[in-house]
């Protein structure tokens, strides 16, 4: 509860008149031109529940939230066989196609169910693909250091109302952090859920967070991200193949199901999109 409380004061204490003004609209990539350099995000097919999204971070990896891969109802793991990952999924088709052989939630995620409060903090998973993914227009993206407050990032999501085409929201903000999430301008919905929170260095994309849950705000809406680093890390620690520790690809200088809401006080909703 006493999360739940600092999260709802730093929501309200950013919920000034600019909130809803400092982020761009989203345009849907209908093109290959478009959505060029954009093929590693893709949709994902969770049993016959639920749709997320999830980016490549490697060939054979796929980073998404983990509410995702819980079941709607008993709150367990489902079971790899039932996730497809469509890389690049546009108009009907996707780059390519990959069933998932193994799935990681990060150990300390809790997933309380319909009716718990909404968790943020360690909303991370790793999906291995069964085979990987080696074109060469679709790569998998860097991961970047955690924004600062007012830092510039960007989102590109599937979602419920845009299920068969990617969206990217170029510019939105980090509007506050605290030790487990970032607080964002950038709109989510259903099925935005895993969507990864891009910052742009040097004009490349790298990944800093994924979209874990959306929150009104005294009817203002704002996402929340999970922090990415340290989780993240620890979600590599685990996975691990016979030929070795799968590697993430870094920066040089760094050696859908019925919602679950919880409604607490300051006009704030929290929900899983």
């Amino acid at each position: 509860m006493r999360r739940i409380l600092a999260i709802i004061t730093a929501l309200c204490a950013i919920s000034g008149p600019g909130l809803a003004q400092d982020r761009t609209e989203l345009t849907a990539l209908m093109t290959a031109y478009e959505a060029q350099g954009w093929e590693g995000v893709g949709r994902l097919n969770v049993g016959r529940w639920g749709m997320c999204t999830g980016a490549l971070v490697a060939p054979s990896l796929v980073l998404t939230a983990a509410h995702c891969i819980h079941h709607p109802t008993t709150g367990s793991v489902v079971p790899p066989s039932t996730i497809e990952f469509l890389a690049g999924w546009r108009n009907g088709s996707a780059a390519a196609y990959r069933n998932v052989r193994r799935v990681i939630s990060h150990p300390d995620y809790d997933f309380t169910g319909l009716e718990g409060n909404v968790r943020v903090t360690n909303d991370l998973a790793l999906l291995e693909l069964e085979s990987p993914i080696q074109l060469p227009n679709v790569r998998p993206f860097l991961i970047g250091e955690r924004p600062r407050k007012g830092a510039s990032v960007g989102v590109v999501s599937y979602a419920r109302d845009r299920a068969e085409n990617p969206s990217l929201q170029e510019v939105c903000h980090v509007l506050a952090r605290s030790p487990g999430a970032l607080y964002l301008s950038c709109e989510a919905t259903f099925g935005a859920s895993g969507a990864p929170v891009f910052s742009f260095v040097d004009g490349q994309p790298r990944i800093v967070s994924v979209v874990s849950a959306i929150a009104t705000v005294q009817g203002r809406d704002v996402s929340l991200g999970t922090n990415l680093e340290k989780p993240l890390q620890e979600l590599m620690a685990l996975m691990r193949r016979p030929e070795g520790p799968v590697r993430i690809e870094t920066p040089p200088e760094q050696a859908s199901s019925k919602p679950r809401a919880f409604s607490g006080g300051g006009g704030a909703k929290f929900l899983r999109p």
